[in-house]
């Protein structure tokens, strides 16, 4: 289940292309593969099945194309199964294209759209000069990205090797017919008729007209008449042995078909030949390759922009490091090969090969000499492309991470090193070629780097170079499961064993938890299967017992929907913590946020951790396209998604509620906006931390025995970064009190109150990261916490503030402030749900309602595939109830049904895990509660807890009264 490259040949010596192929798989579980091929290529070959139609693999292969400024090109595979599986006519397969055609369309142009991605509104850059009228056309352009009549759509049958565009036909009917080859084209496709008329001295024309003129007939369109009912009649008469339909399309085609292979008694394998030689698949795939996609300069100068983003710097920041780096990404633009450009090699990813399969000698037949060679180990190459330059085996390059940054000099020493590569080879599915240079454009192995990159990097012949964005990965490792060694003492190999594999597997998450324990995460279980297997088989050589899987939950509270407008109204009360010893005192209110406001911060995370004083988030991805813009639009963009989001969730409840108070509400949230200190946890997550309101808070607060406290005011970093607030408003916010209580305290406190800023912070970022439930992280919270500092000249102060207990006593106050704000406010588990498309026979379809219903499963929709008796089923399942789903399904099935996961969403679990009846209808309903057992969220929030070696509570003695000793007889 790895990407696999080769370089072919296509067109005579005189003006041959070169062709870098990339083969990635098609399983929502190695989407990194797709993501790793895509960062390389310069356009791609969509693939869809003409029984299936489209699914979840296709939107993620045409989203990933989409994002990285790739041409696409669409195979509608399979049609033979539509005449020999589902048995349609002509006319009916027609109509069944005619929909795939138009649902892959329908999917594209969203994604071009402004509606689709809201964070793709600002996507397009300025443009390059290279590809500045190519570019404008295609914005501009509103019709269908897939249309036949272009060339960028084959229609196929790889299991018997043969392929065709429609030009095909329209040449090979324009000389039977005598009609424009040009003209038939465009009536080869859509609702075109052929009329044919006799004139008054017996000459017959031709003429294509639409649909209206046809009207009251039965003719059929051009493309069923002239190329659908010839290949059916072909398909039947070799299937059903008619050797004289077969003699007639060699005769009329001058195939040239050995004898042997027409006499075979299996009519398939005829049936192959015989189409295999009249419409190759090969020559149909690659003439479109060459015709409809662009090369690799046309390619790079349109990809530039997302590929090496512009930046912008005064002219003191550095002008001949500047000056350096532009040149190297204008030859990345024009992909310069001259002997004075710069190199640029990007590599996606890192694959192991057996040295044992490496070739044994060089370009000029002398041995290679591979450093580490043994049989039994693996040699990491590169997986790579070079994008401007010549790239030459046994040259010096420098080794460039994501957060390199040239103007930065000797700060970014950690994430530069100079290495000398050993060879180049090029890629022929799984041999190697070694090759003595490889120019811009072209996709190459590379041997010398499995030290040096963990999983993908920057290569150049120059310090002073950009370094490439990070890629983009559609979905995140869910599926995390503990694994040991059986025998303990296999424990170091098992370690080696995993850090090869985080660096084989682009998508491979490797940890170690707090309690010790190897944790890895995959995608799914078929990729977690392959890393199992990996793993056994090849790096660490070791039997392995693998846990259950370790599925991830986070924390909220009530309050969705009207109960947004609930929780303003009447607000929460403040939760208060002391320091131990005394001297700070930490009120803190929780809220929930809109969901929709949620949703956006989750998703943006990469551009928020880019925003925040220039941090990166936590994994080195980008999951959205919106990073590689200018700070300016991208902050606009996040800022007015933020309000949006407000406004699209009262919006969902503006029926239910009064318009005065909604505005009301909004007017509230847009406030709190402006008061945002900081996100959390990792200073990007959808959680906030409020600064008290100025006008309801004086800054003062008196304790009963007479000690005095001020407020220890933070600024509105987060706000202020976004816009919503400016600089002078940030510093009035940020002011002291000037009431007369405040400013009589000493210049001391206020100094301290200052210094214990970041303790507040470091306290709300390890509340959020741990939650009062199960240790998990929280989703979707408000935090307005006050903090108080109070005077205190004993010296055990002044000892505790030698060895900065103080500080920690805050951050402690702080976190336990805030957990038990969430415990008094009706806490709620939230779970992972992934988006579920099931096909499944009509037969088969109570089993399937079964296993779903089993599974807890929300059923969004079900549809009848037209022309079969195949049922596609949309449904949301909790990610903690897909383990085992796939293999359940298939064994209640017996193998008729299949599923395709992908990640959604999150949503809240409406059950209290703290159920206790108490009024009036509850308690008739369920009594006292000694007889209920544990609900849902309670199952789930114990299971966790269990795990991590939480103390859960739960009864050892069910029935102690009905104990007894039975006599033991003999």
């Amino acid at each position: 289940m790895k990407s696999a490259a080769v370089l072919l040949r296509y067109g005579t010596d005189a003006a041959a292309h070169r062709v870098n192929l990339i083969d990635s798989p098609g399983h929502i579980d190695f989407c990194s593969e797709v993501s790793s091929a895509a960062r390389l290529s310069d356009s791609a070959l969509v693939l869809v099945d003409a029984v299936e139609g489209v699914h979840i693999q296709t939107h993620a292969a045409l989203r990933q194309a989409f994002l990285e400024r790739l041409r696409p090109c669409l195979v509608l595979n399979k049609l033979d199964r539509l005449v020999t599986e589902l048995h349609l006519t002509p006319a009916e397969a027609y109509l069944r294209l005619y929909r795939i055609l138009a649902d892959v369309n329908s999917i594209y142009s969203a994604l071009r759209s402004h509606s689709y991605f809201s964070v793709l509104a600002s996507l397009e850059d300025q443009p390059s000069s290279s590809n500045t009228d190519e570019d404008a056309d295609d914005d501009e352009d509103d019709e269908d990205a897939f249309q036949p009549q272009k060339g960028n759509v084959v229609f196929a049958c790889a299991l018997d090797g043969w392929g065709f565009r429609i030009q095909q036909f329209a040449d090979l009917y324009a000389t039977k017919l005598g009609a424009s080859a040009s003209a038939l084209l465009r009536g080869f496709w859509g609702p075109r008729y052929l009329e044919k008329k006799t004139d008054k001295n017996g000459k017959k024309t031709f003429m294509i007209v639409g649909k209206k003129a046809m009207e009251g007939t039965d003719r059929e369109p051009m493309f069923v008449e002239f190329v659908l009912k010839p290949l059916w009649k072909l398909y039947e008469g070799v299937l059903g042995q008619d050797s004289e339909i077969v003699r007639k399309v060699i005769s009329n085609f001058k195939l040239n078909i050995p004898q042997r292979e027409l006499q075979n008694k299996d009519p398939k394998l005829v049936l192959q030949s015989v189409m295999s030689r009249w419409l190759p698949l090969a020559d149909a795939v690659m003439a479109m390759v060459v015709e409809c996609t662009p090369d690799p300069v046309v390619a790079q100068g349109a990809r530039v922009a997302r590929l090496m983003p512009k930046r912008e710097f005064v002219p003191e920041d550095c002008p001949e490091i500047v000056l350096e780096a532009e040149r190297a990404r204008r030859c990345v633009e024009t992909c310069d090969v001259g002997a004075d450009s710069p190199v640029v090699v990007y590599v996606s990813k890192m694959f192991a090969v057996p040295y044992k399969t490496l070739p044994p000698k060089g370009v000029n037949g002398e041995l290679l000499t591979h450093q580490g060679a043994n049989e039994s180990e693996e040699c990491f190459m590169a997986f790579a492309r070079v994008f401007s330059g010549v790239l030459r085996a046994g040259q010096k390059v420098f080794v460039l991470s994501a957060l390199y940054d040239p103007v930065k000099g000797d700060a970014m020493e950690n994430h530069v090193q100079e290495v000398e590569l050993h060879y180049l080879y090029e890629m022929l599915g799984q041999g190697l070629r070694p090759v003595a240079s490889v120019s811009a454009g072209n996709v190459v192995a590379i041997q010398g780097l499995g030290q040096h990159i963990l999983k993908s990097a920057t290569l150049s012949s120059t310090k002073n170079c950009w370094p490439f964005s990070s890629m983009m990965f559609q979905v995140s490792p869910m599926l995390k499961v503990a694994i040991e060694p059986s025998n303990l003492k296999d424990m170091a190999a098992l370690v080696k064993g995993i850090k090869l594999l985080n660096r084989a597997d682009p998508f491979v998450e490797y940890t170690v938890s707090h309690r010790g324990e190897h944790i890895l995460a995959a995608a799914g279980e078929i990729h977690l299967e392959r890393c199992k297997k990996d793993l056994e088989e090849r790096f660490a050589k070791v039997k392995l017992v693998v846990s259950d899987p370790l599925v991830s939950f986070k924390e909220t509270i009530e309050g969705e929907g009207v109960g947004l407008l609930e929780g303003l109204k009447a607000p929460h009360a403040f939760i208060e913590r002391t320091a131990p010893n005394g001297r700070c005192t930490v009120r803190v209110q929780v809220l929930r946020l809109p969901n929709a406001l949620t949703k956006v911060l989750q998703e943006s995370d990469q551009l928020i951790g880019q925003i925040i004083e220039g941090k990166t988030a936590k994994k080195n991805v980008m999951l959205n396209p919106q990073i590689s813009q200018d700070d300016c639009d991208s902050v606009a963009m996040l800022r007015q998604r933020m309000v949006s989001a407000i406004d699209s969730e009262l919006e969902a409840i503006s029926e239910q509620v009064d318009k005065e108070k909604l505005e009301k509400c909004r007017k509230t949230w847009l406030g709190y906006l402006q008061r945002i200190w900081s996100l959390g946890p990792w200073q990007v997550g959808p959680n906030f931390l409020l600064l008290p309101d100025a006008e309801s808070s004086d800054g003062v607060i008196n304790m009963e025995d007479g000690r005095q406290g001020i407020l220890v005011r933070g600024r509105a970093h987060f706000s202020e970064r976004l816009g919503f607030v400016s600089g002078p408003d940030a510093d009035a916010n940020n002011a002291f009190d000037n009431s007369k209580s405040a400013a009589d305290a000493p210049d001391s406190l206020h100094l301290e109150s200052v210094a214990l800023m970041n303790s507040i912070l470091s306290g709300f970022q390890f509340a959020t990261n741990a939650g009062p439930l199960c240790d998990e992280p929280m989703w979707g919270l408000a935090f307005i916490i006050e903090p108080y500092i109070f005077a205190d000249n004993s010296d055990a102060a002044h000892q505790s503030d030698q060895y900065n207990i103080f500080s920690g006593q805050v951050i402690t106050a702080v976190k336990e402030a805030c957990r038990a704000a969430v415990l008094q406010n009706n806490p709620r588990l939230v779970e992972g749900m992934y988006f579920c498309e099931l096909t499944t026979p009509t037969e088969q379809l109570g089993s399937t309602y079964a296993v779903l219903g089993k599974k807890r499963a929300k059923i969004l929709k079900e549809e009848m595939q037209e022309g079969t008796s195949v049922f596609t089923v949309h449904a949301y399942l909790p990610v903690a109830e897909s383990i085992g789903f796939s293999n359940e399904l298939r064994t209640v099935t017996s193998g008729a049904a299949s599923a395709l996961l992908v990640l959604s969403h999150w949503d809240a679990i409406p059950e209290d895990p703290f159920f206790i009846p108490k009024s009036q209808e509850e308690i008739e309903e369920f009594g006292d509660g000694a007889s209920i057992g544990p609900n849902l969220a309670k199952k789930l929030m114990n299971s966790v807890r269990r795990r991590k070696g939480l103390h859960v509570e739960e009864k050892v003695v069910e029935h102690g009264s009905k104990q007894r000793t039975l006599a033991k007889k003999v």
